[in-house]
């Protein structure tokens, strides 16, 4: 593994002092430019050192914690452990903070969770996480033959049996964890397909149980599946498996009950690139789809004549993606290839069709331009109507199409002339997600609204009537009737459950719903940020009424800004802890995340310095505009989001006060420069592949790892996973270590490593224990800020 000390000739001339041949001593530092909470009969851990030498590009140097990347040395466990007892210790004064806190998360949640049954075939699915206990229960009812405002109206009663299909608390019981990836009903209703992971490594294991019998196949067991599909009658099960760095690459189909030996159908060569496969909406094709992160390959399979083998839709194209659905005897494709043939341009992506034939699929037709202001993100497709999800001026949306459409054969046409329906959505709203939407048949399309001010509502649109029905909100007790309590601090009176509703001004009459939001305790504003180069940085401000503007609030700022995913802005009801202390929290949407346009490409392999720009530019923001003191911003970035803010802090020390990286991506050019650990290969084109010379000097450049520096580092909580698949465990250890060794030694005490030593990159979830994981990283934001006399004393008054 190669860690750089010597940097010749850098493109980025603040980093040209980045790089020092000893370790700071006591002597470097005459005073500490910060005033970290740490105590001085503490001692942080020292990690081994072990001379090994690493080269690339001509160029040789010493990474000493090389050996942390061997997970089966026991000095690594050790050293692991003393790390934990560390965090421990330095938070013991937090104990009485987390307690509350962890009551207050708590007693937010409802006993009993559930979701609304949708409806597809004759059942009606749904879950619900039972009264105390951790996880969801996946259960069906048959549905009534009278209708659904009928099957609703017997589900609120309890009528009809109700069938459990998969139980996650019960595995978590046996083995002590459970990580559920892929769920799949057959089409005929009469088996259950899922993949099953018991340790946390992200090694799924296919299991398939007989709904009748409730009883596992015994001989359906495979392990390392990552997608699946049933095919024709549902006898045949369709499940792709993963080689030896976790990369999905080969197909097999399984029939059930036939005894013969599973049969491959596909194998992906190709490194770059995931196999994934899923059926079409109406279940007559299989699509295996060959993704690498910036180009498509995709074949099909016709379900009822399996034996006719695979179709190529369209060969690879280096920077083209497509993705289809089927629909009455042609594929509906969704694509940013070359529009050179048409008239008209469009940026990202657009509509096409073709025949849904062997030999006419290579043949598109492009239908449908996303048109002005706006981009098409995903589809989805029915027995009447296109949906389409999209980004309209920053904001995600749904829209509905009437199909079959009259398209001209000569010219596409912009959405606005097919007569959309654009779904009504809040006006706070920030985040808008597809629900699983089995029946093709259905005129029913369902997502989750949410925003970091409402609580998630689960809504039913009628692409049909045009009309909207709000099924569900999720309930939150414990607060005030204004959603705070008095002052920063004191407990919420847990006995309020919000009954408040607002009204969206823009939905047309007869079509308005009532919901609950928090808006008039908490604000929600979203603006635009000016980055380095003249960029507007989407960012999301969301504070109490009370703490806006007094340029004394703390802040904690979310970043993410990689593969091209939207940073979460849902609702999440632990939040409130912050919120009614007076803490402003923001999310900052970078280059490098999802969004409209280029957001994602602008912020990959050379372009990555702009997702850290970005980010700082957005943290200076909230301190110069007066809604963070200039000495109480905090930062967070989980995975790659932890390579962000880990940059971000090497860069400009003095920014942040605070900082939680989760399970972090922090080696990265060592990471990179091994193509045998897992996902390296497929993030090439994501971070740029430093075998190349040029590339390795660009990640090299940023590498949280490789650019840690002399000087005041902020207070640092690092959380990792022992048996984490995705980012290696030494990745957070040998970061917290470099820290140690290289910077102010004040500071550095109040550097913590807090490491899961049996669970995954996804922590061991369950909506309890997550509580009690939440309220250690809030604890610690407070402490570090210097905020936790007053928070014992506000508790006190």
């Amino acid at each position: 593994m190669l860690r750089g000390r010597a940097i010749l000739s850098s493109p980025f001339p603040f980093l040209s002092s980045l790089f020092f041949s000893a370790s700071a001593s006591s002597a470097s530092y005459s005073f500490c430019k910060r005033k970290p909470p740490y105590h001085p009969s503490l001692k942080p851990p020292v990690a081994k050192k072990i001379p090994f030498t690493c080269s690339a590009h001509g160029r040789t140097w010493e990474d000493p914690y090389r050996w942390m990347s061997d997970t089966g040395d026991p000095d690594l466990v050790d050293y692991l452990g003393r790390e934990n007892a560390y965090a421990d210790s330095f938070m013991t004064d937090t104990f009485d903070l987390r307690r509350r806190l962890v009551g207050e998360m708590k007693s937010r949640m409802p006993d009993k969770v559930s979701t609304p049954p949708e409806h597809w075939g004759p059942w009606s699915y749904y879950q619900y996480i039972p009264e105390g206990r951790e996880y969801p229960v996946l259960c069906r009812r048959l549905r009534h033959p009278d209708g659904y405002a009928k099957a609703l109206l017997d589900y609120m009663r309890g009528c009809h049996r109700e069938e459990i299909l998969l139980d996650w608390n019960e595995i978590a019981e046996q083995f002590g964890y459970v990580h559920i990836g892929t769920c799949r009903i057959s089409l005929d209703h009469k088996f259950l397909a899922y993949t099953l992971d018991i340790s946390g490594n992200e090694s799924f294991t296919l299991q398939v149980k007989d709904l009748h019998s409730g009883h596992v196949i015994p001989n359906s067991k495979v392990e390392g599946v990552v997608s699946l599909a049933w095919a024709g009658d549902s006898s045949c099960l369709l499940y792709t498996v993963c080689d030896a760095t976790q990369r999905p690459y080969r197909v097999f189909s399984m029939e059930l009950g036939s005894g013969l030996e599973d049969h491959l159908l596909f194998t992906e060569k190709d490194m770059s690139c995931c196999v994934d496969i899923t059926s079409t909406k109406d279940g007559k094709f299989i699509t295996i789809n060959s993704n690498s992160r910036t180009s498509s390959e995709v074949y099909v399979i016709d379900t009822e004549n399996m034996k006719d083998g695979l179709w190529l839709v369209r060969e690879r194209v280096a920077g083209v993606q497509y993705f289809l659905e089927h629909h009455y005897g042609f594929f509906y494709i969704l694509t940013n290839a070359s529009l050179e043939s048409t008239s008209s341009a469009a940026e990202g992506y657009y509509l096409a069709r073709c025949i849904a034939e062997k030999s006419l699929t290579a043949e598109w037709q492009v239908i449908v331009l996303p048109g002005q202001d706006i981009s098409f993100q995903d589809m989805d497709i029915f027995h009447r109507h296109l949906v389409l999800s999209i980004q309209q001026k920053g904001l995600p949306l749904f829209c509905s199409i009437d199909i079959p459409m009259s398209v001209n054969s000569e010219q596409p046409m912009e959405l606005e002339n097919l007569n959309p329906w654009f779904f009504p959505v809040p006006s706070c709203l920030c985040s808008i997600v597809a629900g699983s939407n089995h029946d093709f048949m259905s005129s029913i399309y369902r997502v989750v609204i949410s925003s970091p001010v409402m609580p998630d509502i689960i809504a039913d649109y009628d692409m049909g009537k045009r009309a909207f029905t709000i099924l569900h909100q999720e309930e939150v007790v414990g607060l005030t009737e204004k959603g705070e309590s008095d002052s920063y601090g004191v407990a919420f009176p847990f006995n309020f459950t919000i009954t408040n509703s607002k009204k969206d001004e823009s939905l047309e009459d007869g079509q308005q719903q009532s919901w609950t939001d928090l808006s008039e305790a908490f604000s929600c504003e979203r603006i635009e940020v000016v980055s380095h180069d003249g960029f507007m940085v989407p960012l999301t401000i969301v504070c109490s009424q009370k703490a806006k503007h007094t340029n004394q609030s703390p802040g904690l700022l979310h970043g993410y800004g990689a593969y091209g995913e939207v940073l979460d802005k849902s609702w999440c009801s632990d939040h409130i802890s912050l919120l009614s202390r007076g803490w402003v929290l923001a999310y900052a949407d970078v280059r490098g995340g999802g969004g409209e346009g280029s957001l994602h490409q602008s912020g990959t392999q050379a372009c990555k310095m702009n997702s850290i720009y970005d980010f700082t530019a957005c943290g200076m923001y909230l301190v110069n505009e007066g809604f963070v003191h200039k000495n109480k911003l905090a930062a967070i970035g989980c995975s790659a989001g932890g390579l962000l803010v880990a940059a971000a802090i090497n860069i400009y020390q003095s920014l942040f006060s605070a900082v939680i990286l989760k399970v972090p991506f922090l080696d990265i050019c060592n990471t990179m420069l091994n193509p045998c650990l897992p996902l390296t290969i497929l993030d090439y084109d994501e971070f740029g592949d430093p075998r190349n010379q040029a590339d390795f000097e660009i990640i090299h450049h940023y590498s949280p790892y490789d650019n840690i520096t002399q000087g005041c580092y902020p207070s640092v909580l690092v959380t990792a996973s022992f048996d984490d698949s995705r980012v290696g465990v030494w990745e957070a250890a040998k970061w917290v270590a470099q820290v140690r060794e290289k910077t102010c030694p004040t500071c550095s005490q109040s550097v913590i490593l807090k490491t899961n030593m049996s669970g995954g990159h996804f922590g061991e979830g369950g909506r309890y224990i997550h509580c009690e994981d939440v309220a250690f990283e809030y604890a610690f934001l407070i402490k570090a800020m210097g905020m936790l006399d007053d928070e014992k004393q506000s508790h006190v008054l």
